[in-house]
């Protein structure tokens, strides 16, 4: 790619980053908090959800709804300041030992220094397909959507709306995709100083706490499960509904050369580059298309 190309792309990203969309959520209907003591609130109505953390305890909170594929999209704004040893997990995961799960998880850094952006996926209890980046953005001076979609094609990771990483289903030559098992969303702000930040060299500095994220703009098209029903439409998972048209989303053109933008500028590692933690040979999907 050239730089002229590049510089293009990143315009064009930092203008979708910009124009943010706000959505009538009422987050008192979509989530219920399930730990933490006080220290996660939804405030304003509804409009406003934030998780804190203090050297006793993180909170977290789970969505009302169980998903069975959806486009997930949340307003995030990280920890401020000096926020190494933090970890802010925003997910979507299955129950039981052999759970399906899609992460994000934003490591926490010191002052001035980027957060990590860290992301995996599980499959029947098992996953070892970690990706980090690096934004080109402060996420801690306003808010910016961090999106999931989720449906039979593919799991697509976006940044305002700019594609990070793509995993395929690539079940027909023997990768487990997550397709069976109902997910809810998770998110939960705790310490995890022994490894997050420089392999836990730096500490988390309590001076500094509480820590706090905050979040709004919930948005999910999405299959709600209720009582083992799905609420979408179309009789097979690739619906034709225009209001599921998300079921067969895929990356444009436009949109691939994001994503190419991002992991060569922004990606930190790579679990399909990292022949010594697989002596014994590389997942199976790393040889079908790279990056994924």
């Amino acid at each position: 790619m050239t730089s002229s190309s590049s510089a293009m792309i990143l315009l064009l990203i930092l203008l979708a980053s910009s124009h943010l969309a706000v959505y009538a959520a009422n987050l008192n209907q979509d989530f219920d908090i399930t730990w933490g003591d006080g220290r996660a609130k939804i405030l304003n109505n509804g409009e406003l959800l934030t998780l804190s953390l203090d050297r006793a305890s993180g909170s977290g909170f789970q969505s009302t709804n169980e998903y069975l594929f959806g486009k997930i999209d949340m307003q995030l704004k990280f920890v401020p300041g000096n926020s190494a040893g933090t970890v802010t997990a925003y997910y979507l995961s299955s129950k039981g030992s052999i759970w399906d799960e899609i992460d994000f998880e934003f490591l926490g850094n010191l002052s001035g220094d980027p957060y990590i952006v860290h992301t995996n996926i599980y499959t029947h209890g098992k996953g070892n397909r970690e990706q980090q980046f690096y934004l080109w953005f402060d996420p801690t001076s306003n808010f910016h959507t961090y999106s999931i979609l989720w449906n039979p094609r593919s799991i697509i990771f976006s940044v305002d709306g700019t594609p990070i990483r793509e995993f395929k289903n690539f079940e027909s030559m023997g990768v487990p995709f997550p397709k069976t098992q109902p997910m809810r969303l998770y998110s939960s702000l705790w310490n995890a100083d022994d490894w997050a930040t420089r392999g836990g060299l730096v500490q988390t500095n309590w001076t500094q706490a509480p820590f706090t994220a905050s979040y709004r703009g919930f948005k999910a098209n999405a299959c709600v499960l209720t009582s083992g029903k799905s609420s979408c439409t179309g009789k097979s998972p690739l619906s034709t509904s225009t209001n599921e048209a998300w079921l067969r989303e895929e990356l444009d053109t436009i949109e691939q050369e994001r994503l190419k933008w991002v992991q060569s500028n922004y990606m930190i590692y790579n679990y399909c580059t990292d022949s010594k933690r697989f002596p014994q040979g590389m997942p199976p999907e790393c040889g079908i298309t790279r990056g994924s």
